[in-house]
């Protein structure tokens, strides 16, 4: 008799978290830094190392922010995922008939009869009442629960990758090469970075990848414009 065995099924939405920090602030880190090396070697009368220390501080204090801002951000998620949670158990001590029948109308609305809504709901509550009032009800899972510090480490890390590669164009070439090599180097980073994104998110290549070198080009064009106009070393 054959057997076939079936392998785990691997969805992408378990990497949704780390993932959406990881290319947002690769995203970040090679814009901004890019722009800003652009923006002041466009200005006139400023030595090649100004532009390459304007670059150093740019990624350490874009890496900085990111950090800072997504365990904020993220910390804030997580404070409101727990106190849902205490408010559910609470509800679950004081009231377990009462949600024993809103979970089951939760089953019901998703095409279940009632009584075997009801016959679920008491055997998914005897196993783990506060985990099924947390999935069903307040769409809660462990894969997409709120965890600041991984958030956070992997935005700053992820920053610092992508502010390094128009930061590293700039240092290896000459002053008057930095205008065409930081942006050249920036956008095949951002090509880089869209189709990584996408493949680790099961998305099309296209569309993201388009979409962040668009966005890349117009940000270095309005930022050496700046630099032109009004010709001050920052």
């Amino acid at each position: 008799m054959n057997t076939m065995t079936m392998s785990p099924e691997r969805h992408t939405l378990s990497r949704s978290g780390w993932l959406r920090a990881a290319v947002l602030g690769a995203n970040d880190g090679i814009l901004s830094t890019a722009s800003l090396i652009v923006g002041v070697a466009a200005a006139p009368n400023v030595a090649h190392a100004q532009i390459v220390l304007t670059g150093v501080a740019g990624l350490v204090a874009g890496a900085m922010s990111m950090a800072a801002g997504e365990y904020v951000s993220v910390s804030s998620q997580a404070d409101a995922e727990t106190n849902d949670l205490a408010r559910e158990a609470a509800e679950l001590a004081l009231d377990r008939d009462g949600e024993h029948q809103e979970l089951a109308d939760i089953y019901v609305g998703r095409g279940l009869t009632p009584k075997l809504a009801a016959e679920v709901a008491t055997q998914l509550m005897a196993h783990d009442a506060l985990g099924a009032h947390a999935r069903d009800e307040l769409g809660l899972t462990d894969a997409l629960a709120a965890r600041p510090i991984q958030a956070s480490l992997s935005s700053a890390a992820s920053f610092a990758v992508g502010a390094a590669m128009p930061l590293l164009a700039a240092v290896l070439v000459s002053r008057a090469a930095v205008g065409w090599s930081v942006p050249a180097a920036s956008i095949a980073a951002l090509v880089f970075l869209g189709v990584v994104g996408a493949r680790a998110g099961g998305a099309p290549v296209g569309k993201p990848t388009l979409r962040v070198v668009f966005w890349g080009i117009l940000a270095m064009a309005a930022s050496a414009g700046i630099g032109r106009l009004f010709g001050a070393a920052v």
